[in-house]
């Protein structure tokens, strides 16, 4: 199958019928993780908004992904979508783009909304995300502005290279704890793509995926 793909095969994966968002996700899932809130006694979770921001440079779409700082806490270093917490009276589609915004300078008015993929509580955190994604609408490869505090290192990825087979890979690390386990994850050069933001961008990916396996096939995509 082609790795290759366009602006209209994301918006007809973005609006496949029925498609099954949590067990495409799934498939990234560390073994071991809950798959969802603990008891009818649990915190509510807060809410979050992230983006998937996909451009153009010579004529290939790009998603952007950022690296966190090294801090003390659970996502220290992490691979992450551009996006954060939920601020009322916004709406979660409003958060995403303030947060891509802040955090590497991307402005709202110059992003499509695409549509959004499943939300996925993220545990550690107590975190219900929501994902969406959005296009760049200017010609040309955006500008970013990092903000430091919160983003050490910008990732520009293909679609080319992450829906190809052999970035996705299982390999072992070490977490919080000390504890070592082999983890489903996205091989980008040097940086491990892995917990949430890899079940959310496998969702993606098998989205995309799907579509095209319908087109090769002479069918087409009804939403």
């Amino acid at each position: 199958m082609s790795t290759s793909c366009t602006l209209d095969d994301v918006r007809a994966a973005l609006s496949l019928p029925d498609f099954d968002g949590f067990g495409a996700q799934r498939q990234m899932m560390p073994a071991g993780r809950p798959v969802g809130r603990a008891g009818e006694g649990a915190t509510a979770p807060r809410l979050g908004g992230v983006l998937l921001l996909l451009y153009c440079v010579d004529e290939k779409l790009h998603l952007v992904l950022t690296r966190r700082p090294d801090y003390d806490g659970v996502h220290s270093g992490q691979i992450s979508f551009p996006g954060g917490r939920h601020e009322p009276p916004e709406t979660l589609e409003m958060t995403a783009l303030r947060e891509t915004h802040e955090e590497i300078g991307i402005l709202p008015a110059d992003v499509e909304l695409l549509g959004g993929l499943t939300p996925l509580f993220v545990v550690p955190s107590n975190f219900e995300v929501h994902p969406f994604v959005g296009r760049y609408m200017r010609n040309k490869r955006p500008v970013f502005a990092p903000d430091t505090r919160e983003v050490a290192a910008i990732l520009e990825v293909s679609l080319q290279l992450l829906l190809d087979p052999a970035t996705r890979v299982e390999e072992e690390m070490e977490l919080r704890g000390g504890l070592r386990l082999r983890v489903p994850c996205f091989r980008v050069g040097r940086q491990r793509v892995w917990g949430a933001t890899a079940m959310i961008l496998s969702e993606f990916l098998q989205r995309l995926n799907y579509v095209k396996l319908i087109r090769e096939h002479g069918l087409r995509v009804v939403d």
